[in-house]
């Protein structure tokens, strides 16, 4: 497979095919202080911003190695065009929901998707962001959008305490709900694919079991999921935080092309599950090992999850934005390692 290109080998293993080696990257957020430093654009300029936003993405490819380009880095964007007020969030932390347009059953049924929901401030800036990293990075880069899956854009709407209440005692409330989630990630997703983007990350981890029980996540959320598999134009990533292993099967299933998973689920047990259905992507912890400890640490867990079957390796979750630009590209160079040790002539 020589001189294959980055997007190639990156779009292979999300579609099953053999590769010469794993992709290495992040699908989830990539911003730290040292990547701020290094391309001159910081948060929380970066969340709103094009251009900013842009350049603190393809950092993460240029500085620190990683084989994709990945942005925006906060989970904000909807929720603020759908009507939430959001905190703005500083340097070194992320922006967040503050309070809900929903606060009831009656404000559910009133609610209306805005109709120029892609012309938004929020929605454009990420669309401007990604022709901008189409065109510097080239056509042999990966580029990862992230989104909001249907179940955190519901709970981004109605709150925490109604959405685990309704979830139990109104589910026709919740696929209503989760209805408008569906149709807010189709349209976005195939505007994302049309001005250029390779993939797209849809954290929902709100549909994981740390929140909601599995039969749940099984009535409720994976028939939306199919919904959206069959209505976009590229390939999807889905993205559960916590430990996701009682619904890894439905997630198998459920028609994503590549399935993120966080280091409370066993990889090696995960890839026994979901087999060749789905493309296994994570799961060197964010804080524990890529925050927190040497960067020989960091080459051993990563080597650890190749060992174990990922099929892209990745952080479990988004980085922690004091993550060292050393253990980054440690990251990078245990990949390498790992497959000099199988094959001294790569």
């Amino acid at each position: 497979m020589a001189g294959i290109t980055l997007k190639q080998r990156f779009l292979d293993s999300l579609a099953g095919k053999d590769v010469d080696k794993v992709p290495v990257c992040s699908v989830t957020q990539t911003g730290t202080i040292e990547l701020m430093e290094a391309t001159g654009s910081y948060w929380p300029e970066a969340h709103y911003d094009a251009e900013k936003m842009a350049a603190l993405a393809i950092g993460g490819y240029e500085v620190a190695g990683l084989e994709a380009v990945r942005y925006p880095f906060d989970g904000t964007a909807i929720a603020q065009t759908l009507g939430c007020t959001i905190k703005e969030g500083t340097f070194d932390s992320q922006p967040s929901v503050l309070n809900n347009p929903c606060n009831n059953k009656e404000d559910v049924g009133k609610f209306n998707l805005p109709d120029n929901f892609l012309e938004s401030e929020r929605i454009s800036t990420i669309l401007d962001a990604t022709e901008i990293v189409r065109e510097r990075v080239g056509e042999d880069i990966p580029v990862v959008a992230g989104m909001l899956g249907p179940a955190a854009i519901a709970i981004s709407l109605v709150g925490a305490k109604n959405y685990l209440m309704w979830s139990l005692t109104e589910p026709e409330t919740m696929r209503e709900l989760l209805g408008m989630g569906v149709e807010v990630c189709v349209e976005y997703s195939n505007a994302l694919f049309e001005r250029g983007v390779d993939a797209i990350c849809m954290p929902d981890s709100e549909a994981g079991p740390d929140l909601l029980p599995p039969e749940y996540f099984k009535s409720l959320v994976l028939p939306e999921y199919g919904k959206i598999c069959a209505g976009t134009d590229g390939p999807m990533i889905l993205h559960i935080c916590g430990d996701a292993t009682a619904i890894l099967e439905p997630m198998a299933r459920s028609g994503f092309e590549g399935l993120s998973i966080e280091e409370k689920v066993d990889a090696k047990y995960a890839k026994r599950i979901i087999g060749d259905r789905a493309c296994l992507i994570g799961n060197v912890s964010p804080v524990d090992i890529l925050l927190s400890t040497p960067a020989e640490e960091v080459k051993r867990q990563a080597k650890m999850c190749i060992e174990d079957g990922v099929d892209i390796l990745a952080p479990g979750c988004g980085l922690a934005p004091y993550t060292s630009l050393e253990n980054l590209k440690a990251f990078v160079e245990a990949r390498d390692e790992y497959y000099k040790g199988l094959n001294p002539e790569l």
